[in-house]
């Protein structure tokens, strides 16, 4: 069940907001961001986008914002980007916080959309966390310098199908 959250919004540099907290096209919206450029830049199909939707919608059914953070980039009030900041898993106690669903339309790259969306999400991680981890895959070369720039180290690689199409799974890690 969704939680009330108070909404408190950022400005970036690019005159893009960042909101924070769940709306109701959220799901639609990330989901729609996924598919469309995962598709066209991978080629990954319907096992990926039912992965983020599933995974994506039961992170909303269970939204606490106590210890939870949905970041959204909204232009017009269009959601075109996303950060998620997963902290009621199960492996929260032993791995931290997840970073989850970071994504930038492609119109609004290189406008500092994503450094504003993980700037508002480490603001998050650094206040209330101790550690947090992300998974990605070789060849998202901006986000993985972003990673890094925010002091995430690259921990593991392995070969991975979980996405529907074969990669190289990496693992990122921050501690305090």
């Amino acid at each position: 069940m969704l939680q009330p959250v108070e909404w408190r919004s950022f400005m970036s540099p690019s005159d893009i907001i960042i909101a924070e907290g769940p709306r109701p096209d959220a799901l639609d919206a990330v989901v729609a961001l996924h598919r469309g450029y995962y598709a066209r830049a991978w080629s990954f199909g319907h096992v990926f986008e039912a992965k983020v939707a599933g995974e994506f919608a039961e992170f909303l059914d269970r939204y606490d914002p106590v210890h939870d953070r949905l970041f959204l980039a909204l232009n017009r009030g269009r959601i075109v980007g996303s950060l998620v900041i997963d902290g009621g898993e199960p492996t929260v106690a032993t791995q931290g916080a997840h970073l989850r669903w970071f994504i930038v339309d492609e119109t609004c790259r290189g406008r500092g959309t994503g450094k504003a969306l993980m700037d508002a999400g480490m603001r998050f991680i650094r206040a209330n966390f101790r550690r947090c981890y992300l998974t990605t895959f070789a060849g998202l070369d901006a986000a993985r310098g972003l990673y890094q720039r925010t002091g995430f180290r690259l921990t593991a690689e392995t070969g991975a199908e979980n996405w529907g199409t074969r990669v190289t799974e990496q693992r990122f890690e921050w501690n305090k």
